[in-house]
């Protein structure tokens, strides 16, 4: 199979480490929706990543959905999130934020490069919603004496939110450079420090001003 996109991305890097964790072997196309539009449209009409080519030429767009297919893939004993019930909502819920939280601060790197002027409303929004849900994750995971967010094992709510961290500490590091979330910033530096993780990554390049 065929993993498209850069792992600077939050989106593609949860993806990728949950290849790594259950071993599927796969090929690696750091293609950008900037600079690579043109060879990502034909496979995926949206141009977005992460979109995964399966070998039967089927084509997985969106990280949840590709998730999804991966869990099945790996059997319900070696799935990184619950099967069902309370477990597997409390983790959904977990993952909605910590992508929601990604996608707020994309949309907040887009709007500071390729904007000629920013919005400050829509920058204002957009922070607020960030500080929030780092507010919520943060009490969610201060309260969790565990490893990891469910236990002793990772799972994919430990990935999402490291790999939502990693990207807005590196596009909005002002943000992070007081003490408001300790737990969180503790939970990504454990989980940046795992080989699957250190394998997994690339510094974050924001897109450029045509």
């Amino acid at each position: 199979m065929i993993l498209i996109g850069q792992y600077d991305s939050p989106f593609v890097r949860r993806v990728a480490i949950a290849l790594h964790l259950y071993g599927i072997a796969y090929e690696h196309r750091p293609w950008s929706v900037f600079g690579d539009a043109a060879k990502i449209a034909p496979i995926n009409p949206l141009i977005r990543v992460p979109t995964l080519v399966l070998d039967s030429g089927d084509v997985l767009i969106e990280s949840a959905m590709i998730l999804d297919y991966l869990d099945e893939q790996a059997g319900a004993a070696r799935a990184l999130i619950a099967s069902d019930g309370a477990a597997r909502r409390e983790a959904l819920k977990v993952c909605a934020l910590a992508t929601g939280l990604a996608d707020k601060a994309v949309a907040l790197v887009y709007e500071r490069v390729l904007h000629e002027e920013e919005s400050q409303a829509w920058v204002d929004r957009c922070t607020g919603q960030v500080e929030r849900v780092l507010d919520a994750l943060e009490a969610d995971r201060a309260a969790r004496p565990t490893p990891f967010w469910f236990g002793e094992s990772i799972g994919h709510a430990d990935i999402g939110v490291a790999c939502a961290l990693r990207f807005a500490r590196e596009a909005h590091a002002p943000v992070f450079a007081g003490a408001r979330w300790p737990a969180l910033i503790a939970h990504s530096d454990r989980c940046e420090a795992l080989d699957v993780f250190r394998s997994v990554v690339q510094p974050f390049s924001p897109p450029k001003k045509n």
